[in-house]
């Protein structure tokens, strides 16, 4: 068995275990597909995890500790200055604890019962006390990133309104208007040489978060059904599943019907 891989989960992992969770990436999961999402949650069995994309990860964390240094001064960011946004990064004894995986900042849902949880990127604070959600953004491309205009873009945005609703049911105020910190590495250099040049823009967004209950609500009836929800119809996954069942099925029965021993098979 592969040791990255464990495609059954133990039982308090999964839903009605006290382990369990509603996470950021699973609400996104849901949305994406319900029956992906059923198997994994109420099952036992995600689906096998992508590559891990080191390099994001890198940006990602070399971001937090530049923000980090402003955030101990009480001091703008050169990026803050440069698109003339008069915030801060926000100082919080718990920011630590937001930013970390399988943490995060988390709510209980009073409806279903449910913990939910997201961990951000970074908070940043404006003038009049409201809390600015920020998330990094990294990849390469040849144009300058600019909006988040690509269908795609869909899941960073309702990723920042889950963050943006755990927020407020902390009771914190917070900023409809969020962040996008975008690191595009440049290809137009002759060379490598070593070193990757990035150019960085941010991107703002104005977020609406009046989505997130009502998936919730749904999410709850989901998972409290014995029915297989329907696969979404361009989830790679389950057309993956559905034929390859089909054809292992097929296989078995021409199997079971050939002669042995020299039979006829009659």
């Amino acid at each position: 068995m592969s040791v990255y891989y464990k495609p059954d989960r133990k039982t308090d992992w999964n839903y009605g275990g006290n382990k369990w969770r509603l996470s950021r990436s699973k609400i996104a999961l849901f949305l994406e597909c319900a029956r992906c999402f059923y198997i994994d949650n109420k099952l036992g069995t995600a689906r096998p995890p992508g590559f891990p994309f080191n390099l994001n990860s890198a940006v990602d964390a070399l971001f937090k500790k530049e923000f980090d240094i402003h955030r101990a001064a009480k001091t703008q960011h050169p990026l803050m200055k440069k698109y003339g946004i008069d915030v801060v990064p926000y100082q919080n004894p718990k920011i630590d604890i937001w930013r970390e995986v399988f943490k995060g900042i988390d709510y209980r849902h009073e409806k279903t019962g449910f913990t939910v949880s997201g961990a951000v990127d970074d908070v940043w604070v404006n003038k009049d006390g409201e809390l600015i959600i920020v998330d990094y953004k990294s990849t390469s491309k040849d144009e300058k990133i600019e909006a988040l205009d690509q269908d795609w873009h869909d899941g960073y945005k309702r990723q920042m309104e889950i963050y943006q609703w755990l927020f407020r049911c902390n009771g914190f105020k917070v900023s409809s208007t969020g962040y996008f910190v975008y690191a595009n590495a440049s290809r137009d250099k002759k060379a490598f040489d070593g070193q990757l040049e990035f150019e960085v823009t941010l991107i703002p967004y104005k977020g609406d978060d009046s989505w997130v209950e009502d998936t919730i609500l749904r999410i709850k009836k989901t998972l409290d059904s014995d029915d297989l929800p329907a696969a979404a119809a361009d989830c790679d996954y389950c057309t993956y599943r559905e034929f390859v069942g089909k054809k292992l099925q097929a296989r078995a029965k021409s199997s079971s019907d050939r002669p042995t021993n020299g039979t006829l098979g009659i």
